[in-house]
């Protein structure tokens, strides 16, 4: 691991998101920089290592048709009205938010959960002075005064890490400075 640059790591994650959000070989080769025919390469490996996810994308567009919505791993529904669309164009659209919307709205719930869970521990600590100020994807933003900072990053870690119960664990990483691009 150690031996895999920023630069590949920003490739792996090209591919992985681009390929669950329907990216094809233009798009990726678009992104990385490179011609379709190595884009088509690597989608074509993914896949072929990574069987699990064909499956999925495959089974969320399947499911997606017989219901005519699909859910986040809590429940939340998303209608697909173009599911069944005779408009090409409309309905592979609808395909793509099939697969994606069941992950990306599970991570937006989870999200919601662990701020809700810490809100309600900074509540039953009205001694703190730390606030959370911003929420950015999976990312909570915080003002720590030095001497709370290592209360907050445990009690941060661990109600971003139960904030819901799943089959994979969540891990939670914690960066510190005094802006949010020193943080990263």
């Amino acid at each position: 691991l150690e031996k895999v640059t920023g630069a590949e790591r920003r490739a792996a994650k090209a591919i992985n998101f681009g390929l669950i959000y329907g990216m094809g070989a233009f798009g990726l080769a678009k992104q990385l920089g490179i011609s379709r025919t190595q884009a088509q390469e690597y989608i074509s490996l993914y896949f072929s290592r990574y069987t699990g996810v064909l499956n999925y994308m495959e089974e969320a567009k399947e499911k997606a048709k017989e219901k005519g919505y699909v859910e986040t791993a809590l429940g939340r529904r998303l209608y697909l009205p173009g599911i069944h669309s005779s408009n090409a164009i409309a309905r592979s659209g609808a395909e793509r938010v099939a697969i994606n919307a069941p992950l990306q709205g599970t991570a937006a719930d989870i999200i919601k959960l662990a701020m809700l869970k810490v809100d309600r521990s900074l509540a039953e600590n009205p001694h703190l002075s730390a606030k959370m100020l911003l929420q950015v994807h999976d990312e909570l933003n915080f003002n720590v005064v030095p001497n709370e900072l290592d209360y907050m990053k445990e009690m941060v870690v661990e109600e971003m890490e139960n904030a819901a119960e799943l089959v994979v664990t969540l891990k939670t990483e914690i960066g510190v400075g005094a802006n949010w691009l020193v943080a990263h």
